[in-house]
């Protein structure tokens, strides 16, 4: 489990094939050393395991479901990914519970930048945004966000400063993709109309 605050800006160093999936390596002094195998690390909001750490990296193994249905298959080495370590118990939680399984890819379709504040606006889905409202929340490539305003198709947020500096979302432009996981309440209420038309 996960709260959408990234905790660093990881870069993707190396990708090695193992069919039918690929390791990924990923670059992060700060959360390597704070690593061990068998950890739960989100990679831009998808939830994988470490295999290995070895000095300033640390290893996933991405299975073929994993690099389709996420932007994961897309990176190159040299992209910049989201990092965030699991919840401890005990600890503050900020954003919002995250479980790091991906919903579904989005891609930014418009870009408004005003001085160092930007509206960043998402298409998405049509079974995505049954899941979405004003004011509830989403997690974009792992990062917690509130939802400004959420249509059939389509969907707004507002970035501050500081998360545009320290997150991918920054280097976004209009086409590329994005990782998307929609509130996990959200998930459970829609679950729970549909489950009334079984009857």
């Amino acid at each position: 489990m996960f709260s959408g605050i990234v905790e660093a800006l990881g870069t993707l160093s190396e990708i090695r094939s193992e069919p039918p999936g690929v390791w990924l390596v990923v670059r992060e002094p700060k959360i390597a050393a704070e690593s061990s195998v068998a950890d739960s690390i989100a990679v831009n909001g998808c939830c994988l395991t470490v295999v290995a750490v070895e000095g300033e990296t640390v290893a996933f193994q991405a299975g073929p479901e994993t690099l389709a249905r996420t932007n994961l298959g897309k990176l190159a080495p040299g992209s910049p990914v989201n990092l965030e370590r699991s919840l401890v118990l005990g600890e503050r939680l900020g954003g919002h519970f995250v479980s790091g399984h991906i919903d579904g890819t989005g891609t930014l379709a418009e870009r408004r930048d005003e001085g160092d504040w930007s509206t960043f606006w998402f298409s998405l889905p049509r079974e995505l945004s049954r899941q979405m409202a004003p004011k509830a929340s989403i997690a974009v490539d792992g990062v917690s966000l509130t939802i400004v305003e959420s249509l059939p198709d389509r969907f707004s947020v507002a970035l501050i400063p500081f998360t545009l500096s320290v997150t991918t979302l920054g280097s976004l432009k209009p086409g590329d993709m994005v990782n998307l996981e929609t509130d996990l309440l959200a998930k459970y209420v829609q679950r729970l109309d549909e489950a009334r038309l079984w009857n």
